[in-house]
């Protein structure tokens, strides 16, 4: 085995992923502040680290850019399992859509400026991601007929990106985007139960 494979064997340390869990966080602050195009010294600033630690664990902003997003990716993963977990809550299909598209607003200028490096993050393959969760949430939503029964995963998916992914790209208002959500979520209802 080469020096170089065992190198990339070793566990990481735990200051190390301390470290790297603190420049994420301190990225996506940064970012949500003061737009993609931040410079990477305000993020080591921000997480009271060396500009040559941040290069070491993301050697491009495009690298910081793409960890950001599966970050998000992966805290939503988490939250979307939770609502799974909660059995008894009917309606957290409808929290589900809420969060989604919260989460891809807050990031619009990561998703921006990783789109001028050539990599489109879009909300239709996070939600690919969470296929298997937005199953047992509609599955759930329609036992308990807050959904219209014949609304399929691939219906909703569809329909969420959709909205989602114009919000994002169109920068729509707070009140806007709540409107587009309650007009979605009027659709997916029964017929009759407004």
């Amino acid at each position: 085995m080469a020096p170089a494979d065992r190198e990339s064997e070793r566990p990481v340390r735990a200051d190390a992923r301390r470290n790297r869990a603190r420049i994420l966080e301190a990225a996506e602050a940064v970012f949500a502040e003061q737009g993609a195009s931040a410079a990477t010294d305000a993020v080591a600033e921000r997480a009271g680290v060396a500009i040559g630690t941040v290069f070491r664990h993301f050697p491009t902003k495009p690298d910081l850019l793409r960890a950001v997003v599966m970050s998000l990716q992966d805290r939503i993963v988490a939250e979307a399992d939770a609502m799974v977990r909660d059995q008894d809550a009917v309606t957290a299909l409808f929290e589900f859509c809420s969060l989604i598209m919260s989460a891809g607003v807050t990031h619009r200028d990561v998703f921006e400026r990783l789109a001028e490096t050539g990599v489109q993050a879009r909300v239709s393959d996070a939600l690919a991601r969470l296929r298997s969760a937005v199953d047992v949430l509609l599955e759930r939503a329609r036992d308990g007929r807050a959904v219209r029964a014949d609304l399929s995963t691939d219906e909703l998916i569809a329909l969420l990106a959709a909205v989602c992914q114009e919000a994002i790209a169109d920068d729509w208002s707070e009140e806007f985007r709540r409107r587009a959500l309650d007009l979605l979520f009027d659709g997916i209802r029964p017929p009759g139960s407004r």
